[in-house]
């Protein structure tokens, strides 16, 4: 059956947590630009996870969260330069990311939460870890103490005096200990809200703790994102979490794509070599196409992506959608673990489609739609 990476132990296995009840959180897009391609590589590799775990357990019995970072210190910086509000800005970027999913040919999440909706869930999680005395308030700021959870650096297997040796980390005077950071921040700059600390906003790391307790519980099965989130947004979410309902879980599996390279370099918005999936859409390639394109290499590895993988890619979807449809034969084929055995073994989607290429030379057409539908690729009848 089904087994999966997990960063946090370095082994491939899954047990749900409740067969009946399988829970996955991941990460979505704070909405202060158009998302480019690295961001829709995790967005397809988690849809195929969605789809794989509703094929095996049954489409009720999953549930699937990706949230919506709303206000954020990009957003505000953003609709400054565009001279409109954080609202507007974030309502305008929210609605292409949803665009540029349906292109995708992406499922909605079960629940699709936003942070400017959700402030009372994250205060009240704030004031837990404060109550628990991991987090302290200091100038209207509250700030995780991370000397206070002694597992800290489980997640990415980094030690706290060696932090500033690999990311850049703001010095602020109202923090204890350099390496804490913002469960609120003081602020009247941008949208803010009351609290029981004074007018602010949330820091980032605390959302996804609120949200994924409100929405799955204090345990669920996996937690998805790519593999820049491992560090500290992800080591943050445990320390956070853990610290906040003592003795969870919280999350069982934790699952991390990896980058989109260009030219041997992580796409980034920060070194301006990204490119949007709206500007593809503008090509006039079909968005299954692109699917394929990002599905080509196992999403655990780094991924070159190049004009030659989308071209090769469009012809690769073309040939399929060439292919003759007989709806009674298509109907009839049930997909077996024989035929998802690639998929099956960490989503291993570059031997998946492999397999389908070789069932497409034996004409085996109707196994090929179906198997392809599984991953959701779609081709017309």
């Amino acid at each position: 059956m089904l087994g999966i990476y997990n960063t946090l132990d370095g082994t491939i296995s899954f047990e749900p947590i409740d067969k009946e009840n399988i829970r996955m959180y991941v990460c979505g897009p704070t909405v202060y630009d158009r998302i480019h391609l690295g961001n829709g590589r995790s967005l397809v590799v988690f849809d195929v996870l969605f789809r794989i775990l509703r094929f095996i357990y049954g489409e009720d019995h999953v549930k699937y969260v990706r949230n919506i970072t709303d206000i954020d210190d990009k957003i505000i910086k953003a609709s400054a330069e565009k001279s409109i509000t954080e609202t507007i800005l974030a309502s305008e970027m929210t609605d292409y990311f949803h665009k540029d999913c349906e292109y995708l040919n992406c499922l909605e999440p079960t629940y699709e939460p936003r942070v400017t909706q959700e402030i009372p869930e994250i205060i009240k999680i704030i004031q837990k870890i404060i109550d628990n005395e991991n987090a302290y308030v200091k100038d209207g700021n509250v700030m995780f103490s991370v000397e206070s959870y002694k597992d800290y650096g489980i997640l990415s297997n980094r030690k706290l005096e060696t932090n500033k040796q690999n990311i850049r980390i703001e010095e602020k005077e109202y923090k204890n200990n350099q390496d804490d950071f913002l469960l609120w921040k003081k602020t009247d700059k941008g949208i803010s809200w009351d609290s029981p600390w004074g007018r602010g906003r949330p820091g980032w790391h605390i959302e996804c703790s609120a949200m994924s307790n409100k929405y799955l519980g204090e345990n669920f099965d996996i937690h998805g994102g790519g593999a820049d989130l491992k560090f500290p947004h992800h080591e943050n979410e445990i320390a956070q979490s853990k610290c906040a309902y003592k003795g969870s879980l919280f999350a069982k599996y934790w699952m991390h794509n990896g980058f989109l390279m260009i030219d041997g370099k992580k796409m980034s918005k920060s070194l301006g070599n990204f490119i949007t999936i709206g500007d593809v859409k503008i090509k006039g390639v079909n968005g299954n196409a692109l699917r394929l394109a990002l599905l080509s290499t196992h999403y655990r590895k780094p991924m070159n992506f190049s004009n030659k993988l989308l071209s090769d890619s469009e012809k690769m979807y073309d040939k399929f959608c060439k292919m003759p449809y007989n709806e009674e034969e298509y109907n009839s084929i049930e997909l077996n673990e024989f035929n998802l055995s690639p998929i099956y073994s960490d989503l291993n989607t570059t031997s998946y489609i492999a397999q389908i290429n070789g069932l497409y030379n034996r004409k085996e057409y109707s196994l090929v739609r179906k198997m392809l539908s599984l991953i959701g690729v779609e081709i017309p009848k």
